[in-house]
């Protein structure tokens, strides 16, 4: 289990990676985002993005799972009171590799949860060319490490 303890202020910890690919592009963009260019390559080369692109919601969901796998699942999270800035900065496309990252930038402890702190983090999603895709600012409460 990891604790609020366990997380350095200002250190940046490394995802990994995830491969978008063209059909989870199309289902998300069914189910969630059914604009043109989220769910039809063709429809999509007569939009701004000249061909098929992922909702930028779905983009979140692909940095979520990288955050889960690597540092949130196994943590002694307690829930987010949520995200302060979100930024898609660049269209996500099939066959794109992502890397994930994450910066500590501070911790604030809970006046309303005794045994708590809230983390105040910065997350990124690059390209295979280091470009960023998406960028944002959130939070999330952790337990503090139960004393003997």
């Amino acid at each position: 289990m990891r604790y609020v303890e366990d997380y350095e202020q200002g250190r940046t910890y490394e995802l990994g990676t995830y491969k978008v690919t063209e059909q989870e592009i199309v289902d998300f963009g069914r189910r969630f985002d059914p604009q043109p260019y989220h769910v039809d390559a063709e429809l999509g080369e007569d939009s701004l993005f000249q061909g098929l692109v992922a909702s930028g919601w779905h983009t979140c969901g692909m940095f979520m799972r990288l955050y889960v796998d690597t540092l949130l699942g196994g943590a002694a999270v307690e829930g987010s009171p949520g995200v302060d800035e979100l930024r898609w900065l660049k269209p996500v496309r099939p066959g794109d590799v992502l890397t994930g990252r994450l910066t500590i930038v501070g911790v604030t402890a809970s006046m309303t949860r005794p045994g708590c702190s809230t983390l105040h983090k910065r997350g990124e999603l690059t390209d295979a060319q280091g470009q960023p895709v998406m960028r944002l600012t959130l939070y999330s409460m952790f337990r503090h490490r139960p004393r003997d």
